[in-house]
């Protein structure tokens, strides 16, 4: 059977595209314009033509003829939870329109767009009603679920919804994997416990390693970040167990949930948490590899930058890839099963 040709939009890293090259798809061409991930990404995925800058120049001569899917998640800040949640009102939200103007033009047989949990908000139902309708307008049969993808063999609670649409000729919907396929849950023990101790990052959080690819006897980033917790950060427990999940990996070193050697942490009075004094040295933040680990990437996906700020930034921005590539396995199976 031959490879079945996806688009990738917004491809960050490539946590999606990786997840459903392992899946069997090819991934023929990719768009995104943040350069701060182009080296990582056209390192990792050698073969893909990569497209760096806006969507909204995108224009389908610089396209191939045909693709069986389209992937992507449109950027989420809009409808974090976490953020202003203007939705649809930001330049950022109106990208879910630039995605569905790419899906337009190409027509593939399906499509997928992930997004945070913050968009089934009851403030953005009118939003989310229109987005979808404007996928249905352009011939697709949609639904959308929220999936945490601890129950989808990745070691972290992490809530996102994913829309997926059938082109109407197909005659077919969509159907979400069951969350009982891997049990039981996978854990930080499952995800770190082989790992070696990390270097803390450099002064100013610049990077240790000058070419991020090192020999056969290291693991590449395995690096974290230094500096002082911020009161936000310090508002909760950020400490969880070998035995347990992490919690979800952020776009941000800032807030990257501390390794599980360490004691969780002790409420003292409503939103404020403090270190276990005589276990103060056990105290720090995941590392670069150690959140990509948790976030399903090999260690062989190797991640370029100078400031290790940038390099939460793409693992934090990712779909996990055993998410990603669950969810590639069942659109192949439901939909080009021979």
């Amino acid at each position: 059977m031959k490879k079945l040709k996806i688009l990738s939009l917004f491809s960050g890293a490539g946590g999606l595209d990786l997840g459903f090259r392992n899946a069997g798809f090819d991934i023929t061409t990719s768009n995104e314009i943040d350069a701060d991930t182009f080296e990582t990404y056209r390192y990792n995925f050698p073969n893909t033509k990569h497209i760096g800058g806006s969507i909204i120049k995108l224009q389908k001569e610089e396209l191939e003829d045909y693709y069986d899917g389209i992937i992507g998640g449109p950027p989420c800040q809009s409808w974090s939870e976490a953020g202003r949640q203007k939705g649809i009102d930001d330049p950022r939200g109106k990208l879910f329109y630039e995605y569905v103007r790419i899906l337009e033009l190409i027509k593939p047989k399906f499509f997928l767009a992930e997004n945070v949990s913050g968009i089934l908000h009851k403030k953005h139902q009118d939003a989310l009603k229109n987005i979808t309708d404007r996928f249905s307008d352009v011939g697709y049969n949609v639904d959308y679920k929220l999936l945490d993808a601890v129950d989808y063999n990745v070691p972290q609670n992490r809530k996102r919804v994913f829309i997926i649409g059938i082109r109407n000729d197909v005659k077919k919907n969509f159907i979400f994997p069951s969350i009982g396929l891997f049990k039981p849950n996978k854990t930080l023990k499952d995800a770190l416990s082989d790992l070696p101790n990390p270097k803390p990052a450099l002064e100013k959080n610049k990077s240790n390693f000058q070419n991020h690819i090192t020999d056969s006897n290291q693991v590449s980033n395995n690096e974290f970040m230094i500096g002082s917790f911020s009161t936000i950060f310090m508002s909760r427990n950020r400490v969880r167990g070998w035995d347990e999940p992490s919690f979800t990996i952020q776009a941000g070193g800032r807030h990257a949930p501390l390794h599980p050697n360490a004691p969780k942490m002790k409420k003292v009075e409503k939103d404020l948490f403090q270190f276990c004094k005589k276990n103060i040295d056990k105290y720090r933040r995941l590392s670069v590899r150690e959140c990509a680990r948790i976030q399903t990437f090999p260690d062989d996906f190797v991640f370029f930058y100078e400031q290790v700020a940038d390099a939460y930034k793409m693992i934090g921005n990712a779909v996990p890839v055993k998410l990603a590539e669950t969810l590639g396995v069942e659109i192949k199976s439901q939909l080009f099963a021979s």
